[in-house]
């Protein structure tokens, strides 16, 4: 539903369309590690005794939120390597899928796919190394 909503979608081939699925499937686990994070930092508070909690580092939402961030800057300077990673990430996408959707060759797809997490990593952790 949040895909095509209440419209008759026309997609102009699958590229359109896994384009279009990958960014519908990024938005929902968006909105939701926001809704989560948010409830985390004052939303819903409760009394709770500090005893009865396991106390964890950062969860999957913050790291969720980071790539999400980085994938958008990402987008601006190298948008068909935001795509593929998109596809590959949010939809599940193997590099020979993703390259047939973009119109890419398989080659081109796996290059994109390496520099772009490369990209995001230093991008995401400018302290660790991307190798």
């Amino acid at each position: 539903m949040r895909l095509v909503g209440d419209s008759n979608p026309n997609f102009s081939g699958r590229a359109h369309f896994f384009g279009a699925a990958a960014e519908a499937m990024r938005r929902i686990l968006i909105e939701k590690a926001r809704r989560k994070r948010a409830q985390r930092h004052g939303g819903n508070q409760q009394r709770v005794d500090l005893e009865d909690i396991e106390l964890a580092g950062p969860g999957d939402d913050d790291q969720l939120l980071a790539v999400n961030e980085a994938l958008d800057k990402l987008a601006a300077i190298h948008a068909v390597q935001a795509e593929v990673v998109k596809l590959r990430c949010f939809v599940g996408l193997t590099n020979v899928e993703a390259a047939q959707a973009l119109g890419l060759s398989e080659r081109t797809a796996k290059y994109y796919w390496t520099h772009a997490r490369a990209w995001l990593i230093r991008e995401i952790n400018p302290a660790r190394p991307a190798g």
